[in-house]
């Protein structure tokens, strides 16, 4: 990266601050209403401002900073010749080799856990669901009728994690916000991982709930908000996850869950990246801590990662998720159902799942090889507890960039992560290790990596921090 780059990056990126992670416990909700009480009051008499047609959005605080940053990006990418990482164009599966820029990448930059999104059986399975179904169910179930496929799969989720009922939806993010969307109300809330993912705050915020943060995966400070706040509230409901995709921790599902029934509190885990990892057959958190199904009122997870699919689902007391399938809007109610193909491809990565458990096995051996060759290395792995999800910290936004094009430069393909979606100065690439990924592939990445890291850290400081 040549100086004038950097130079005009810190221009171009200037003012644009980033959003520290929250640090308060209790965090109201509805920030566009906070946001709208905080302003100063606007005389009656004073002159609106025009902005014109198209412009409405032109000055939002966040569309300003996303112009100002892509700017940024495409300056530095035109000046020092290296290819945007970010959106990068390929033409062929997200496996563990992907063909982009005209060149097969090494890829750590797909959730494919078991390597099923692309395993012939899925994909023979999604072609037949689409010749049998069409391309879209066209509507929500509970007006368009039954497709098989959908009560197949619910019924070995269900029986899986030995409860009622399950319901498969059409996105992982929607599944969370519309349950607890659904569950909650005014008078309820969610008592949250301060690590959890941003659409079960999106929930809590469509909920119109009150949202209480508790210390990440501590059990302690749970029983401690719960013994504070409690009894303010008609329901409660404890979320947490099994597998948290940022910082590559497990999550304490059994303690946190028996505190939370200690208080009268329902518990929802979300498994999007927990489930076919976790437990001798891929069953997730249930299957890995030898719970009960009833253990956990909710147990979330995707179809789009391990499985191979695309969609979300929930699995639960049988009452409860019949109540959702009919009456839960933007998860089943109002809108339409998965994909038919979506649902035949996840029965087929299921049934392999099943069937080939030295997937799983074969999973957490390169995961081993892997950390152990990164500390081997002295990459600092932040938290991260030697799980599939493997965090790099290099701290600065410029330097972390800096990373993954040089890698991409190299011919390995892994995303660099800023805030706000991590702390100011934990910026981080995100390695996913995946049955099918080699040792020889591992070994060599790692190698890589010590000396792109040792490169950007030559990168001055005032640069790195823009």
């Amino acid at each position: 990266m040549t100086e004038s780059a950097r130079d005009l990056a810190r221009k171009l990126l200037a003012g644009n601050g980033a959003t520290p992670s929250a640090a308060s416990t209790v965090t109201p909700l509805g920030t566009g209403a906070a946001q709208r009480a905080a302003a100063p009051a606007t005389s009656a008499s004073a002159p609106k401002k025009r902005r014109g047609p198209g412009r409405q959005f032109a000055d939002h605080p966040e569309v300003a900073a996303a112009v100002r940053k892509w700017a940024a990006i495409d300056a530095l990418s035109e000046q020092s010749g290296m290819a945007n990482p970010l959106f990068l164009p390929r033409n062929s599966p997200n496996d563990t080799v992907i063909r982009a820029l005209d060149t097969e990448l090494l890829n750590f930059s797909a959730y494919n856990y078991l390597g099923l999104a692309n395993h012939p059986r899925v994909v023979e399975a999604a072609k037949r669901g689409l010749d049998r179904y069409g391309a879209s169910a066209a509507a929500s179930r509970i007006v368009a009728g039954e497709i098989p496929l959908y009560g197949e799969l619910e019924r070995r989720l269900a029986d899986i994690y030995q409860v009622g009922d399950a319901m498969v939806t059409t996105s992982g993010y929607l599944t969370n916000a519309g349950v607890i969307g659904f569950l909650l109300g005014e008078r309820d809330v969610a008592i949250c991982d301060a690590l959890i993912h941003g659409s079960v705050v999106s929930g809590t915020q469509w909920a119109g709930c009150r949202r209480i943060n508790f210390r990440h995966n501590d059990p302690e400070s749970l029983r401690q908000v719960l013994r504070m706040s409690r009894s303010g509230f008609d329901r409660a409901l404890v979320v947490i996850e099994g597998h948290y995709s940022m910082d590559g921790t497990v999550g304490r599902v059994d303690e946190l869950a028996a505190i939370a029934r200690e208080y009268d509190c329902a518990v929802m885990v979300d498994e999007a990246h927990s489930f076919g990892v976790f437990g001798e057959h891929g069953f997730g958190m249930r299957e890995q801590l030898g719970m009960a199904g009833a253990d956990v009122d909710i147990w979330m997870g995707t179809l789009s990662k391990a499985l191979g699919s695309c969609g979300g689902f929930i699995a639960g007391d049988a009452d409860l998720i019949r109540a959702m399938k009919a009456s839960a809007p933007g998860v089943a109610m109002l809108t339409g159902g998965p994909a038919p193909s979506n649902i035949s491809a996840a029965l087929a990565g299921l049934e392999v799942l099943i069937e080939e458990p030295q997937r799983v096995a074969r999973l957490w051996d390169n995961t081993r090889l892997f950390n152990a060759a990164l500390r081997d290395r002295g990459i600092d792995l932040g938290v991260s507890e030697g799980t599939p999800i493997c965090p790099v910290i290099v701290p600065g936004e410029m330097r972390a960039g800096f990373v993954s094009a040089t890698l991409l430069q190299r011919g390995v393909y892994a995303g660099a992560i800023s805030a706000p979606a991590v702390p100011i100065g934990k910026e981080r690439l995100r390695f996913f290790v995946t049955s099918e990924h080699t040792e020889q592939q591992l070994v060599s990445t790692a190698d890589l990596l010590a000396e792109t890291i040792a490169a950007a850290e030559q990168i001055p400081e005032h640069a790195a921090a823009v």
